[in-house]
């Protein structure tokens, strides 16, 4: 079930990703937001405390780490080809075993950030900012750095 919801969550951050090619703030249509989704990567805050690092490929698919309601591990995930796509006028998930297709609402909030809501449940929402590759590696690199601080600082501690 918080697969489930994480994957319409993180579809409705990803499908805000797809509009970023209109320069004026607003509501986002189907064929500006695809012309920008495939390779890009983001990070996204959902509003129960979900986060997370993703991108959309041009196949639909979409792949990324996610902490679910901003506790817990982080959790890779992987969402099939077709997950996101084009129904009629609005983007859409597809997600296996699920009754529904959940469809989104997107609004560019500026050039970088975007906020997708569940249609019909504005308040189930997430933001979300474009970002590049680089400051994925820098980010991954400090937290991979910090982590062995800590565990250096726990050994010399441990050995006092």
């Amino acid at each position: 079930m918080k697969l489930m919801c994480f994957a319409a969550m993180l579809v409705a951050s990803a499908a805000g990703v797809l509009a970023a090619g209109q320069v004026s703030a607003g509501e986002m249509r189907t064929d500006e937001a695809k012309r920008f989704i495939a390779g890009k990567l983001y990070s996204f805050r959902c509003f129960d405390g979900t986060a997370g690092t993703g991108r959309i490929q041009h196949d639909g698919s979409v792949i990324g780490i996610v902490r679910f309601g901003g506790a817990g591990n982080l959790r890779y995930v992987n969402l099939p080809a077709g997950t996101l796509r084009v129904k009629g006028e609005n983007w859409c998930a597809s997600l296996k075993g699920s009754s529904f297709e959940p469809c989104f609402n997107l609004e560019k909030i500026d050039e970088y950030s975007f906020r997708g809501s569940l249609t019909g449940l504005g308040f189930a929402s997430c933001n979300f900012t474009r970002r590049a590759r680089s400051d994925f590696i820098r980010t991954s690199a400090a937290l991979r750095a910090a982590s062995t601080a800590t565990a250096e600082k726990a050994a010399t501690a441990n050995s006092e």
